[in-house]
């Protein structure tokens, strides 16, 4: 297994910034909005933790026009573009943009009916501090969705997955996907922090060939 490497927790460039907006996300947003609304029981406001330019909750808004959504990022510069986004999609009424820290969440206990992320997890050096953070701000009974690339075993692999997946891509946006993989749990670490926060380990499972995917309901 490859060893973890971390990458930068905060893609606050220009460049990072709008070429993450640029890379074709909507077939990874679509299904992660898909299996988000599989389980969501309807009720908001919704936690985004890591929204970077904010595909997920415009994606989600437009199916669901009556959620509402709190979308933090520690980036100022992914914030400038997914504020852009919002506006340009009509949502800013639905999609509330925040600059917070996923590591602390500036948000009193049990303040949100459900908390989704996606590609949060791997940028943080202590990722136990992220799961614990939307467990925390979860209401009880409420929805836990969390989702992030796999690290793969070894360095033929994950260079096979960024020819698949950023193939067409610019040189600086293949680097970035190869960083993050690189950067990326396990199925079984991430099983390790979600079970020290009293959550059953089957609640994690491998969901593609370069995603996990953490799905649980907030316990008492």
């Amino acid at each position: 297994m490859l060893p973890r490497i971390l990458e930068p927790e905060v893609m606050d460039t220009p460049e990072e910034a709008r070429d993450y907006d640029a890379m074709d996300h909507s077939e990874v947003n679509r299904l992660f909005v898909d299996d988000f609304l599989a389980v969501w029981d309807g009720q908001s406001p919704i936690l985004d933790v890591g929204t970077g330019p904010a595909h997920i909750p415009i994606e989600l808004v437009r199916r669901q026009p009556q959620a509402r959504v709190v979308a933090i990022d520690l980036a100022e510069q992914m914030l400038i573009v997914a504020q852009r986004n919002v506006a340009q999609a009509g949502l800013v009424h639905n999609i509330q943009l925040v600059k917070a820290d996923a590591k602390a969440l500036p948000y009193p206990d049990a303040s949100f009916a459900s908390v989704f992320s996606n590609s949060i997890i791997h940028h943080l050096p202590e990722p136990a501090r992220g799961f614990a953070e939307m467990h925390r701000v979860c209401r009880p009974g409420g929805r836990l969705f969390v989702r992030d690339l796999l690290r793969p075993a070894s360095l033929e692999a994950l260079q096979q997955l960024v020819d698949q997946y950023a193939g067409q891509a610019n040189d600086h946006q293949r680097a970035m996907f190869a960083a993050s993989l690189h950067a990326a749990l396990t199925v079984e670490e991430v099983r390790q922090h979600v079970q020290a926060l009293g959550y059953a380990t089957v609640t994690v499972q491998q969901t593609s060939d370069r995603h996990w995917t953490w799905s649980a309901r907030k316990h008492a």
